[in-house]
């Protein structure tokens, strides 16, 4: 037997979320605005849902679905060049946005995408051990537990406060690399969190952070989050 999901997810109005889709590359494959508003839009392997919910606030949608792929990269550095092109700019707060892609610490690499109905899609890639558990150190279990928060509940406070004492820690040192990663998390947390000018004080505070070739390689996600806030705040250098 084959078997295939097809999430149902809801939104305020179904043209802004079908138009949305056609940028990241989907095609609709069926639209109604009667009896009731609904539409389904597919890309490759991927089919997607959506009927239309009067008073239905994007803002407070807890909708989520799970998309696993197997060409995470390719599909995330799509999805953005798509976006810029049709908006100029790359949404990263808001609605519609597109998130950082990261390794997560349940053993995959993944990204965000919201779109205009408030709708979270999460596409990740198996890319190493399912760490189920904290690290030991300070710093390690700090950025651990503050990327949860940050991409699992959305609480952004909590993140901020978080990152906030374990950066002004002076009774223990955090290598080049865990600073590095503390500031951009910092800077990201601030930048969606609308505190801007903030956002730009921890990228300066990361760029003065000397990094080797193989520490560079190992924040290769920070350092390219850490551009993508820099564009947005400032534009393309």
């Amino acid at each position: 037997m084959a078997e295939k999901t097809i999430p149902i997810l809801p939104c305020p109005h179904i043209q802004p979320v079908v138009d949305f889709y056609t940028v990241l590359g989907f095609t609709t494959t069926y639209q109604q605005n009667s009896p009731n508003p609904y539409a389904e839009v597919e890309r490759g392997g991927i089919r997607l849902q959506f009927f239309g919910m009067k008073k239905y606030d994007p803002t407070q949608s807890y909708s989520s679905a799970y998309i696993v792929s197997d060409g995470v990269d390719a599909l995330y550095e799509d999805f953005r060049g798509r976006l810029k092109e049709a908006y100029g700019r790359i949404p990263a707060r808001g609605l519609p946005r597109i998130g950082a892609l990261r390794d997560m610490s349940f053993g995959m690499r993944q990204f965000l995408v919201s779109d205009p109905g408030g709708n979270c899609l999460r596409f990740g890639q198996p890319a190493g051990e399912d760490l189920t558990r904290a690290p030991s150190d300070t710093f390690g279990r700090a950025m651990y537990y503050a990327a949860r928060w940050v991409d699992a509940r959305e609480h952004l406070a909590g993140a901020a406060q978080l990152l906030d004492r374990t950066l002004a820690i002076t009774d223990e040192q955090p290598t080049p690399v865990q600073v590095f990663e503390m500031l951009v998390m910092r800077a990201d947390v601030a930048f969606r969190s609308d505190c801007l000018q903030e956002a730009a004080g921890f990228l300066d505070r990361a760029r003065t952070v000397r990094l080797g070739s193989a520490e560079q390689a190992a924040v290769r996600d920070e350092l390219r989050r850490s551009e993508e806030i820099r564009e947005a705040l400032l534009g393309p250098r």
